[in-house]
């Protein structure tokens, strides 16, 4: 099960003694309110790519603003605890921002992974993780399911 760190710092100096050991961080992010086979492809191909996964959680508020259309279905807490319970995460942190990019810098995780709705190109975050290093990874397999879709498609069920 992996380590919830509440405050993003504190996971920082889990970082440097395990990067200082010759260990690799991975780094994967995104809301999970609502958990689909997508969401288990992206956290799987998100570990293969390093010895540690990290996997940054949207809080609340950040969802409020990112997706302005619903209110998160789980509370950021249970949606980090939820995501740490998967052998393939080691530590989970919350985002407060709309984007990852300051866990990012404050992390320097050795690859940044998104799922494959992106390109690479596409990755605001990538200028950032080139710059130290790093490199960013599309990992998970087709995008096939969506959040939105299954709370479309239980809306118009009447569950």
């Amino acid at each position: 099960m992996g380590q919830v760190f509440n405050e993003p710092r504190d996971l920082l100096e889990v970082v440097q003694r395990e990067k200082s050991a010759g260990k690799t961080f991975a780094f994967a992010n995104g809301c999970f309110e609502l958990l689909h086979v997508g969401h288990i492809r992206y956290l799987q191909g998100s570990k293969e790519e390093a010895d540690y996964l990290i996997v940054a959680v949207n809080n609340d508020e950040s969802i409020g603003r990112i997706k302005p259309d619903r209110d998160p279905i789980n509370r950021e807490h249970d949606r980090m605890e939820i995501i740490a319970a998967f052998e393939c995460v080691d530590f989970v942190v919350p985002i407060a921002e709309d984007t990852p990019i300051s866990l990012i810098e404050l992390l320097q995780p050795d690859v940044h992974c998104k799922g494959s709705d992106y390109t690479v190109d596409q990755l605001v975050e990538r200028p950032i993780v080139e710059a130290y290093g790093g490199r960013c990874a599309i990992v998970g397999g087709p995008k096939v399911q969506s959040t939105r879709d299954m709370l479309k498609t239980m809306r118009d069920q009447g569950r």
